[in-house]
């Protein structure tokens, strides 16, 4: 199955206990676009960089077999750009500095090469944005995914609504999940948002893992014990990125494919935090991806007697 990704390319500048970072690559797309890559599965992008955007990037995504049809290029404007900073737990934040910049204006274009892709994946933006990519395309996707934040809770609800109620897939934090829904079960969250459409639900635990939701049934993973976690700035869209991907190279949708996919995207994200940016990910291939998924294997099986 074709992927088609719609979500920022950026900059970023990352400053964690263990060191700092000048403008270096970022977005939700590109950590997806670069994770597809890994699993050999071929994605379209849709997003909007400045004429400050290096081509050596853009040489990088067509390298990867990544069509970049849809990247618009503003050539008098700047490209989106997010500053920030972890404590030492690494996963609190405070953000130093936010410039929209060309992301302000941002109107999907969907290329005709990307009009048949069976999976739509829709990073974090506002979701009129999102919105408008499904009235764009000419045949509704097999599999809708959406990402949100609590920013667009607070400011778009209604909108929101809107976009989630078209949505196959969600996928939010446990503190998104909760304030969606408004309960603190998790399990009492997913179910009131699985009414508000969503056929699955994926609730991120960050270090301790990620739950799946469909109908009664949940699918619970860890997240893979580290040595070393530099910076976890793009784990959440690796983690998309690996799910997606997985379930367009399988061609499958149903929720034994899902679980599977939840372990590979977990894989996936447990590579991105291991150095600044996009830097790790860009250097995994097929062998350390198989190696990570025999790991997660060791870590999650095992046997019991009952007598």
């Amino acid at each position: 199955m074709k992927l088609l990704v719609v979500g920022s390319v950026a900059f970023d500048a990352i400053e964690t206990p263990f060191g700092k970072t000048d403008k270096i690559l970022g977005g939700a797309a590109t950590y997806i676009g670069i994770t597809s890559s890994i699993l050999g599965v071929k994605s379209g992008i849709v997003s909007v960089v400045g004429g400050d955007f290096p081509q050596e990037h853009l040489d990088m995504f067509t390298d990867r077999d990544i069509n970049i049809e849809g990247i618009e290029i503003v050539k008098e404007g700047k490209t989106f750009f997010w500053s920030g900073k972890y404590h030492n737990d690494l996963n609190t934040r405070d953000t130093l500095a936010t410039e929209v910049n060309v992301l302000e204006n941002f109107d999907p274009k969907i290329p005709d090469s990307m009009q048949d892709s069976e999976i739509l994946l829709l990073g974090n933006l506002h979701p009129g944005v999102q919105l408008s990519v499904l009235e764009k395309m000419n045949k509704r996707p097999k599999l809708v995914i959406l990402d949100t934040m609590n920013f667009w809770m607070d400011s778009a609800w209604d909108i929101l609504m809107d976009m989630i109620a078209k949505t196959d897939v969600i996928t939010i934090n446990d503190e998104e999940a909760r304030q969606l829904s408004g309960e603190y079960s998790l399990v009492k969250a997913a179910k009131k948002i699985h009414t508000m459409g969503p056929e699955y639900v994926i609730i991120k635990k960050g270090e301790h893992g990620a739950l799946l939701f469909h109908d009664n049934k949940v699918f619970a993973i860890p997240a893979l014990p580290l040595e070393d976690v530099f910076d976890p700035t793009g784990a959440g869209d690796t983690f998309a990125g690996g799910f997606a991907a997985y379930l367009a190279k399988k061609g499958k949708l149903d929720f034994e494919t899902m679980k599977s996919a939840l372990i590979v995207g977990s894989a996936m994200a447990s590579f991105t935090v291991e150095k600044f940016g996009t830097e790790r990910i860009q250097e995994v291939g097929e062998a350390d991806m198989f190696e990570r998924l025999r790991q997660f294997k060791e870590l999650t099986t095992f046997d019991v007697e009952l007598q």
